[in-house]
């Protein structure tokens, strides 16, 4: 049974006027009277009984309205539940974003968002750079953060909308027991060659800038937990690289800039193809003034 049908024969049974149920359903007369036709046809039988003194329902279209009220109802009852998931939907938004951002730029661009939007809920999950493009591809985030090597070519998802928001420099982190740390001004990175050292990966620009400086870093940690890291090398374990963005939340280490060329990576937001989050300009804003903040004080370090 064609369910319009079904609700043009519900408003006509519960009006008991063809005149008064189009007018409820925002159609013509005739337009109402052809769907009942229909509607008798497809079940058979005649529904309504037209009568002098106002029309009145058939046994079938008795039993038939029952049906009719249920599909009504549970139709309302949809409406409702999808209104309200739309409304929670729209009141949480999703960002995904690598650990050093997790611990910076995303607890500064959230509380700028929230005072723009109070009543939304940012939901944050860490991503590591081998799982992004396929959990940002899924859907699972409205908005992520990537990086990368500032001196390569740009990096680009196709589809995927790319926004760059600051250029993170890097500087060495050493124990305030280290024989350097009381140095003022760069340290070499070759003066760190015998060091042991804890680092966020075992590839990448870092350890090549290692190399690049004559040595093979000496790890004796892995590490993407910038609490952790910050731990190691306060404890005097290890020496290791420090993100500009993180350079104030290192406290107990000895933080220097490298003598020679610096190494730097990009830091941006993409946002997936499809629909976009209605509040994404928001998000955008917010990333774009935390960064804008974190680089000054960069500069200033």
């Amino acid at each position: 049974m064609d369910p319009r049908r079904l609700l043009t024969f519900r408003a006509v049974a519960h009006e008991r006027s063809f005149s008064r149920a189009a007018e409820t359903l925002s159609l013509s007369q005739p337009s109402v009277s052809h769907q009942i036709a229909l509607l008798e046809a497809e079940a058979g039988t005649r529904l309504i009984d037209r009568r002098r003194g106002g029309l009145g329902l058939t046994p079938a279209g008795a039993a038939l309205l029952e049906h009719a009220d249920h599909v009504a109802w549970r139709l309302q009852l949809a409406d409702l539940q999808i209104a309200q998931l739309t409304l929670e939907r729209r009141l949480q938004i999703r960002i995904g974003a690598f650990p050093t951002a997790m611990a910076a730029l995303v607890p500064a661009a959230v509380w700028r968002l929230r005072e723009a939007h109070p009543e939304l809920r940012v939901l944050l999950s860490e991503v590591t750079a081998d799982t992004l493009q396929q959990r940002l591809l899924s859907g699972e985030f409205d908005v992520a953060l990537a990086y990368q090597d500032a001196a390569i070519q740009r990096r680009e998802i196709h589809g995927v909308r790319r926004v760059d928001l600051l250029q993170d420099h890097f500087f060495l982190g050493l124990p305030h027991t280290h024989p350097l740390a009381r140095t003022s001004g760069p340290i070499a990175l070759s003066a760190l060659a015998a060091d042991d050292w804890v680092v966020p990966s075992t590839q990448g620009f870092l350890i090549e800038s290692c190399r690049e400086a004559g040595f093979e870093p000496r790890i004796i940690a892995v590490s993407q937990d910038p609490v952790a890291t910050r731990g190691i090398i306060a404890r005097g374990l290890a020496v290791g690289w420090i993100p500009g963005i993180l350079h104030d939340d290192y406290a107990g280490v000895a933080i220097h800039p490298v003598d020679g060329p610096s190494r730097e990576r990009d830091i941006y937001a993409l946002v997936p193809p499809g629909a976009r989050h209605p509040l994404t300009a928001s998000v955008m804003q917010a990333l774009l003034g935390a960064a804008k903040d974190l680089s000054s004080a960069q500069a200033a370090a």
